[in-house]
């Protein structure tokens, strides 16, 4: 049995079913309407990092740029498009952030990376939201842009992603008194211009040896798979990307987000936010948690969804994927999903929230953007990580979930 996955479209398969224009009527309507409240009850920022997320939806989905199924093609059968697409997204990135941040302040305004502490919860978190990752069907981002695309199996991900979010929140204490040795940001050890050359290098490195892996594996590299059906402005609204063109976009958008919110994007903070909000209103008394007494998480959890940052870009990223997929004319959601497959979003999603609170962060929070802003423990989670993707892996066939062997670069 196979992942209810979004896989690239083939040759004309786009051209013959045309755009849906129901879902991105519907879609587009929602953007319009959530901006204008939003820049009239919060401010015009929030506004901007609404229709910013909504961006980052549509490159998601026009690109197929999901973390998951890299990792599984490479661990699999060693395929590293996926990989050194995100090698280019980092590269980009970090040259972007790491002067910016040694400066701490962009446009005049105060600026300030995602730096966490490196300790066993960063490495026992990230091995289990790497397990996760393989049996949920996608990582954060790869989750709301499959929702937001059609695809109702990751419904169930996201539910359970949440649960996960909010028990995690309410342990996490216990994981901080573990052994750490506190946040490391390599801009600070070494100046931004030594550390952003070393994270080149290393950038280099893991593609070159990806290149290397792929070669021995199958004599030649692999195209990404993005067969183009249309060219210029149609191509850029309708899809397929090249995996190179999402890599651009996702770092240069995580710059507008630095930009306009002060820190990079982070996806998971908000499910545990979602989560813990409905059990309140349910009567638990989640404020009482350790989590929820810090000074921001306090004035996070009495505050409204909307002024949370993190929410709002999370609805944009749901709708501007949907929007995209109507523009591609694949959104067509399948209600029909085998046990096996329910149970291991379920438990995949419940490790991916689980795993995301003790690890501060997500294949977003913690990787991209913790290794954008010279966070050490950015480079301790994708380690760990990889070791729970390699487990997850051997784990799918259990679940009725295929093992790519081909290089199938879907959302999930």
């Amino acid at each position: 049995m196979t992942d209810l996955s979004l896989s690239r479209p083939s040759a004309g398969s786009v051209g013959d079913r045309g755009r849906n224009n129901g879902a991105a009527g519907v879609a587009a309507a929602l953007l319009v309407v959530g901006a204008l409240w939003l820049a009239d009850a919060v401010s015009a920022t929030q506004a901007a990092l609404f229709l910013l997320g909504s961006a980052l939806g549509l490159a998601l989905y026009h690109a197929s740029f999901g973390f998951t199924s890299a990792f599984r093609v490479l661990i699999a059968d060693r395929r590293g498009a996926g990989l050194r697409a995100q090698m280019l997204m980092l590269a980009l990135a970090c040259a972007l952030f790491f002067p910016v941040l040694a400066a701490g302040s962009l446009f005049g305004a105060p600026v300030k990376g995602l730096v966490a502490p490196v300790g066993v919860s960063v490495v026992v978190g990230a091995f289990v939201f790497g397990v996760g990752m393989q049996l949920g069907g996608g990582c954060a981002s790869g989750t709301l842009f499959t929702v937001g695309g059609g695809n109702t199996r990751m419904l169930v991900t996201l539910a359970a992603f949440i649960a996960g979010s909010v028990l995690g929140a309410y342990h996490l204490p216990w994981w901080q008194a573990l052994p750490s040795v506190g946040p490391v940001s390599v801009i600070d050890s070494f100046g931004w211009p030594a550390a952003l050359a070393l994270n080149l290098a290393v950038f280099a490195a893991v593609a070159g040896l990806s290149v290397v892996l792929e070669k021995r594996r199958h004599g030649r590299l692999v195209t990404d798979g993005a067969t183009p059906t249309t060219a210029g402005l149609g191509r850029f609204l309708r899809g397929p990307w090249p995996l190179v063109w999402g890599a651009v976009a996702l770092a240069v958008m995580n710059f507008a987000t630095l930009a306009l919110a002060g820190r990079p994007w982070g996806i998971t903070s908000a499910f545990a936010l979602w989560g813990s909000k409905g059990l309140a209103a349910a009567g638990v008394d989640v404020a009482s948690w350790p989590f929820w007494q810090t000074p921001a998480n306090a004035a996070m959890l009495r505050g409204s969804v909307a002024a949370d940052v993190t929410s709002v870009m999370d609805f944009g990223i749901i709708l501007g994927a949907l929007f995209a997929a109507g523009l591609a004319g694949r959104f067509a959601p399948g209600w029909k999903l085998p046990l096996k497959s329910f149970v291991a979003a379920v438990v995949g999603g419940l490790l991916l929230g689980y795993g995301s609170r003790l690890a501060f962060g997500c294949n977003i929070g913690a990787y991209f953007s913790g290794i954008a802003s010279g966070s050490l423990h950015g480079w301790v989670w994708i380690v760990a990580a990889l070791a729970g993707n390699w487990v997850g892996t051997a784990l799918r066939p259990a679940f009725g979930l295929a093992v790519e062997r081909t290089p199938r670069l879907s959302g999930c």
